[in-house]
């Protein structure tokens, strides 16, 4: 007879310290198995020099900013000055395009051939870049999003933070914001830069 009343109570205040401790949890806090690891290997082409392509081992020598981003993503269009603030300050960013076309809601990039939307995506970065001015040390573009798959990408933007031995040391889920960056990511960034 008390159990009926025992096992109901019991599982309603393990309910309630499970929410209390999930409502504690940034979303935007997502761990990731790559900290501590090298950057997955990869190689891509080169958004000013399309047919050459590069690895990340490019980079490698002193700490960087790998942004990943795309033209449609409104979130990067809010991170955008910041990062060419970045740029000002000596940041070194480096830029991963991220399925410019296929990635995309508004198009059917099923309709394209893989040179036209090559051909397309390299439009709509150039116009991009034009407008609000290039931040990037060097940019990459993932068209198929494969290479993104390798470093847990989901969405845009992220930022990893890579030191000088090409190991990540962080990674940011989310635009770039004044307030991000001042509160959370510039002693990491400054610690990068401290270790190389």
């Amino acid at each position: 007879m008390r159990w009926k009343y025992v096992v109901p109570l019991v599982v309603f205040l393990g309910l309630v310290v499970l929410f209390a401790v999930g409502f504690r949890l940034n979303p935007r806090e997502i761990p990731s198995p790559l900290i501590g690891k090298p950057a997955p290997h990869f190689t891509l082409p080169r958004f000013a020099e399309p047919a050459v392509t590069v690895t990340p081992a490019a980079w490698a020598g002193k700490p960087y900013l790998l942004n990943v981003w795309a033209t449609w993503c409104v979130s990067c269009r809010q991170e955008h000055p910041m990062l060419m603030r970045l740029k000002q300050e000596g940041v070194r960013i480096i830029g991963f395009n991220y399925k410019e076309i296929r990635g995309d809601a508004g198009l059917d990039a099923r309709k394209l051939s893989p040179e036209a939307e090559a051909q397309l995506a390299w439009q709509r970065i150039g116009a991009w870049l034009k407008t609000g001015g290039d931040p990037y040390a060097d940019l990459v573009v993932d068209l198929t999003g494969r290479a993104a798959i390798d470093y847990g990408v989901y969405g845009t933007p992220e930022t990893f933070f890579i030191d000088a031995k090409g190991v990540i040391r962080y990674k940011h889920i989310g635009p770039i914001t004044p307030e991000v960056w001042q509160d959370q990511l510039r002693a990491k960034w400054l610690a990068l830069q401290e270790g190389s």
